[in-house]
């Protein structure tokens, strides 16, 4: 475009392919099962997890919720020893991952992921990949975690960078605040 009006106008990238599916790389291990929400006269059904659908190797050992309040970051967090399995029951949230993990085969990829209660799947977060949990909403979104191992009290699986971190290549929107 010529016209000095335009110079600065640009072509938005494709972020999803002509069938519907994103085209966003993620770090190597990050996967997720739809879930199917049925409703009728009565209300919803919706099955979060379920050992027959063989979707992950690791068997269901310990599950919590947390909530995630509107305009709040929790992260900057990785595990060392097990995996994070996530699960929006209502609300929406972003998870945005860096991978670090000297082996992988996307080490150095930043990826952002949206889950939200209107098209709800189970997400899976790899060992070793660094992650915050972002709610662009506006109420307060409630999530399940499946993770592979029960939290340890006397040596909690955890690590934390601060938000505004130099070592990861992401900045939250202003006025995002969180821990």
């Amino acid at each position: 475009m010529s016209n000095p009006e335009f110079s600065e106008v640009k072509r938005d990238p494709a972020t999803v392919s002509a069938t519907g599916q994103l085209l966003t790389q993620l770090p190597d291990g990050v996967r997720f099962r739809s879930a199917v929400t049925h409703f009728d006269d009565r209300g919803s059904v919706c099955e979060l997890f379920d050992e027959r659908w063989s979707w992950h190797d690791e068997p269901l050992v310990f599950s919590y919720m947390f909530t995630l309040r509107p305009n709040k970051v929790k992260g900057w967090g990785k595990h060392m020893l097990h995996e994070d399995r996530y699960f929006v029951m209502f609300g929406e949230m972003e998870v945005v991952m860096y991978d670090t993990r000297e082996d992988s085969p996307t080490k150095g990829l930043l990826a952002r992921v949206h889950l939200s209660e209107w098209e709800r799947r189970l997400m899976c977060i790899p060992i070793g990949v660094w992650h915050a949990n972002f709610n662009p909403g506006t109420k307060d979104a409630v999530i399940v975690n499946f993770p592979t191992q029960p939290y340890d009290h006397g040596n909690p699986d955890k690590f934390r960078l601060p938000l505004d971190t130099d070592q990861i290549p992401y900045q939250f929107p202003p006025g995002v605040n969180g821990w």
